[in-house]
């Protein structure tokens, strides 16, 4: 081995304990964002699927009213007419 690769064993050596606890803290990190990111996910998926299923639940008939003047006006002159024709 020539010197320089003997200097950088052993400044790696030296810094090794360093170097591990960078890489276990890079490593923490990311595995709690990964999980901060699935738990977003799943939740957003949840409420979705929430929202979706209980607004199909809340049809409740609804009351409309209609004006059947015109139509009931209209039979009577039909019926009217049949009765004249007789």
């Amino acid at each position: 081995m020539s010197q320089a690769k003997v200097d950088r064993y052993k400044a790696e050596k030296a810094n090794r304990k360093k170097t591990m606890k960078k890489e276990k803290i890079k490593g923490t990190f990311a595995a709690f964002c990964g999980t901060v990111v699935c738990i977003a996910i799943v939740g957003w998926i949840g409420y979705s699927a929430y929202g979706y299923f209980h607004t199909k639940e809340d049809n409740k008939p609804t009351q409309t009213e209609v004006n059947l003047d015109a139509l009931s006006d209209y039979m009577n002159t039909l019926q009217t007419a049949e009765n004249t024709e007789d």
